[in-house]
């Protein structure tokens, strides 16, 4: 394992002039999945802290289904997706309400930001998405971030807040990441079992060779664990941003730099924000299957998919959605946005752009994924 010496936390976190800050369902209700508000109005208090130090603030919080639960008595979490969008129907306003009324205690004014993916992976609803937050901070407005659990589908769902916390925070060019749990941290192994440790500094994906992530934490109304926390920190760290994973008890002190919790430092830069969420908050609607020259055109040479080079289409898709592109055997290389319809591109495959110009028009010439709408995998 390598050196697990902790940076400079104070450095860090005081050089972060925007942060995203993530908090779960478990962190905020109680014993019996009702919201909790003295651990909101804790919650508050440390984020209104933060902003009084300089920093700029954006919340994404779990919670709108399990604020939801108590009003449709409902005792726990339900499976179906329905009644899930039910609760968060009910929820979602009962959280912001309470938000807003513990921020005003602060004299701060929150807004409330719901998103699905199709806001993000399509050019023109990424952009305006961006160009909100960027307004609401402007305005001094704290952005409350939520999926909107009351509109998504089982196939369009981010599936977890924190993986929708790590791409918040490079859609609004965060900072710090902070992602708050039921644990205060990453353990080498169940924290409750003898001998587990803290695992103080994650350097690289080196330092997680020996660590045992399991289901950890969130039991009861929320959906992660510490899985999907290490998944949101690596989109994080391998976009640039540093992550803080600690408990939502030691918040207040993860955000002034103590050493609490696991800090994930960058592994990678910055790279264009939609591609990013094309890479991690898309679930393909199809695929299309590449030849050996159009896997390398594409992988090696970042070139557009041209139909020349595919030789078979699965799946029930339209132009605009996200498709898998993969090789003969079956792996997947990449993901793009298509620019055809499912059941328009069988009589294009294999030919080329001049033949299909020739014999159905110019229409037919253009790229079926573009480069600028294809992230390698």
């Amino acid at each position: 394992m390598t050196d697990r010496a902790a940076p400079d936390r104070g450095a860090l976190v005081a050089s972060a002039r925007r942060v995203v800050v993530k908090v779960g369902s478990s962190s905020l209700t109680t014993a019996t999945g009702g919201i909790d508000p003295a651990r909101v109005r804790d919650l508050v208090d440390v984020l209104a802290a933060a902003r009084t130090r300089g920093a700029e603030v954006v919340l994404v919080s779990s919670g709108a289904i399990a604020a939801g639960l108590a009003p449709l008595g409902l005792g726990k979490r339900p499976r179906q997706l329905a009644a899930q969008q039910a609760a968060a129907s009910v929820g979602q306003g009962l959280l912001a309400h309470r938000y807003q009324e513990e921020f005003a205690r602060h004299d701060i004014v929150t807004g409330q930001v719901l998103l699905t993916v199709d806001d993000v992976i399509r050019r023109a609803h990424y952009k305006n998405a961006y160009q909100t937050f960027a307004k609401l901070i402007e305005l001094g407005v704290l952005p409350i971030v939520n999926e909107n659990d009351t509109v998504a589908t089982s196939e369009i769902r981010f599936g977890d807040n924190d993986r929708l916390a790590a791409l918040v925070a490079h859609l609004v060019h965060a900072d710090l990441l902070v992602l708050l749990s039921d644990v205060d941290g990453l353990y080498d192994g169940p924290p409750s079992r003898p001998g587990s440790s803290l695992v103080p500094v994650v350097r690289s994906e080196a330092d997680l060779a020996d660590v045992s992530i399991g289901k950890t934490g969130s039991a009861g109304v929320g959906t992660g664990g510490m899985t999907t926390k290490v998944d949101a920190a690596r989109i994080a760290t391998g976009a640039g941003i540093p992550v803080v994973l600690t408990s939502a008890e030691r918040a207040g002190e993860a955000l002034v730099g103590d050493e609490v919790g696991t800090v994930f430092l960058p592994t990678g830069k910055r790279r264009p924000t939609r591609l990013l969420w094309l890479a991690h908050a898309t679930e393909p609607k199809g695929s299309l299957v590449l030849d050996a020259g159009a896997v390398a055109a594409v992988t090696e040479r970042r070139a557009s998919l041209l139909a020349a080079g595919i030789t078979a289409v699965t799946g029930d898709f339209e132009a605009g959605d996200p498709v898998s592109l993969v090789d003969a055997a079956g792996h997947a290389v990449a993901r793009g946005l298509v620019t055809f319809d499912a059941d328009e591109l069988p009589g294009l495959l294999g030919r080329s752009s001049q033949d299909l110009k020739r014999e159905l028009g110019s229409a037919y010439e253009r790229e079926v994924v573009h480069r600028d709408a294809l992230v390698v995998l």
